[in-house]
């Protein structure tokens, strides 16, 4: 994937240093993903808010420490779906609204936006320097890497930035990258999920309900 001012990504190799010396490649790479995905795809242990993990193509994103999927949010009230056309931060600031909004992004083969920006979202309540570089790592791996299939465009001023601090990462080193893809689902993916029909239907849906309560 190229970037989204259309030139090649600064940084196509991976940043050397922080814990390993490198990102981890083929086998290793490999083994580091077995580490991380429990085994059980849907956990019942699992903490609110935290769904189990499945394969890429299911409901769960590959985080097991991300939040909002369909078996763990609160369904929406009528007042809620309203809301979510009046302003994307409202949208997004409800568990429901994310999940209805990841839900839509799947059609558009677009979720790794929603994943990116919900994975940021988990760092930045880190305060752990073992587990900040760890998560970091991963989420680099998954959505800043040319080699994952789920690479999220950035600009490469962004890559430059993130390449540079991956050597010794904070909480808040993807928070550049995080706002650009907030901005870019607003912009973009938002004005179509208000036209979309996973939208209409569940306002509809809610609607007659209210109608007949």
């Amino acid at each position: 994937m190229r970037t989204a001012d259309g030139g090649e990504p600064a940084g196509a190799s991976p940043p050397a240093g922080g814990v390993d010396g490198g990102l981890p490649m083929g086998s290793e790479r490999m083994e580091m993903r077995k580490r991380q995905v429990p085994a059980a795809p849907d956990a019942p242990g699992a903490a609110p808010g935290q769904p189990g993990v499945g394969s890429r193509g299911s409901n769960a994103c590959c985080f097991c420490w991300c939040c909002c999927c369909s078996c763990s949010c609160p369904a929406p009230t009528l007042e809620e779906v309203n809301a979510w056309a009046q302003s994307f931060d409202k949208l997004m600031v409800t568990p429901a609204g994310r999940n209805a909004f990841r839900e839509f992004l799947r059609t558009e083969f677009s979720e790794e936006n929603m994943l990116f920006w919900m994975a940021c979202e988990e760092l930045k309540k880190e305060a752990n320097k073992n587990i900040i570089e760890e998560k970091a790592r991963i989420i680099y791996e998954d959505y800043i890497s040319i080699l994952s299939p789920k690479e999220v465009s950035l600009d490469s001023r962004v890559r430059e930035v993130i390449n540079r601090n991956m050597v010794e990462p904070s909480q808040h080193i993807f928070d550049d990258a995080q706002l650009q893809i907030y901005t870019l689902m607003h912009r973009d993916s938002y004005p179509r999920f208000m036209n979309s029909t996973v939208y209409k239907d569940l306002l509809q849906s809610l609607s007659e309900k209210s109608i007949e309560a």
